[in-house]
């Protein structure tokens, strides 16, 4: 991988991931319709995903201009899933917009599930 979000995620360093997202990012998440907004919101919900994902992988990247589209593997549960992390920079090559999808239909019933539980418990 070449993002240095990516790379950050892999090495399992959640502060440098941080660090290459912009204060002001929308979040948009597959399992809920109203985007979040701003950095202290995602780092939450990346901590708490950390949590809710099993063999997580980066399996590819696609870049073209200030947009990176990061192609990912897990598992919930008994649920395999695929997805994609869509990264779009602002001019300071920060993460300004990340938008996450996940198929099957499944697997992010899996996910949504399990971040409910999670949410539920703190």
């Amino acid at each position: 991988m070449n993002h240095p979000f990516a790379n950050a995620v892999l090495a399992g360093d959640h502060d440098a991931a941080l660090v290459t997202i912009a204060d002001d990012v929308t979040f948009r998440s597959p399992a809920v319709h109203k985007p979040y907004h701003g950095k202290q919101q995602v780092d939450g919900i990346l901590r708490l995903v950390a949590t809710v994902f099993e063999n997580f992988r980066y399996t590819a990247e696609w870049r073209d201009g200030a947009t990176t589209i990061l192609f990912f593997e897990a598992n919930v549960g008994d649920r395999e899933l695929q997805g994609i992390d869509i990264l779009e920079e602002n001019d300071d090559g920060l993460v300004e917009r990340f938008t996450v999808m996940i198929r099957p239909l499944s697997g992010l019933q899996a996910v949504a599930a399990a971040m409910a539980a999670r949410l539920s418990a703190a």
